[in-house]
């Protein structure tokens, strides 16, 4: 981990660690994925390469990642259309996280959306993509 990498509690030490590994060096800050509606950290989740959606398996409330609601529509997806996460187990349940990569400035500069798998344990980054635009704080909150 970074010296200066936060992890929010809740987020497995297989999941914080797998995250880290897989973005730049700058620091990030790791928030788990809890659903507002019943506090479960189970879900469903559609991804591109510029978004994700999470459904929670306990409620079925959803809620989109950082700023994945604005280019979540037919026009831009062009050959990039949103598909159901899987594992290769054959799961689809998992429990999300989402490291935000922040710049010298503290801005978010990439989001990261890893996912473990509830039946095997197997992580992976299902989506990340470029932040290029500011104030970003309010991204730190939509996980």
């Amino acid at each position: 981990m970074h010296a200066d990498d936060q992890v929010g509690e809740g987020v497995s030490a297989e999941l914080a660690a797998f995250l880290r590994d897989a973005v730049d060096d700058r620091p990030v800050k790791i928030a788990p994925s809890v659903c507002e509606g019943c506090g479960g950290r189970v879900f469903f989740v559609l991804v591109n390469a510029s978004g994700a959606e999470r459904e929670c398996s306990g409620c079925g409330s959803g809620a989109f990642v950082a700023d994945s609601e604005e280019s979540w529509n037919e026009e831009s997806w062009e050959d990039d259309e949103p598909g159901a996460a899987g594992c290769p187990c054959g799961s689809e349940e998992f429990k999300a996280a989402v490291a935000f990569s922040l710049g010298t400035d503290g801005a978010v500069r990439w989001v990261t959306v890893g996912l473990r798998c509830i039946k095997d344990g197997f992580c992976g980054v299902y989506a990340d993509w470029k932040i290029d635009y500011g104030p970003t704080d309010h991204l730190l909150t939509m996980v």
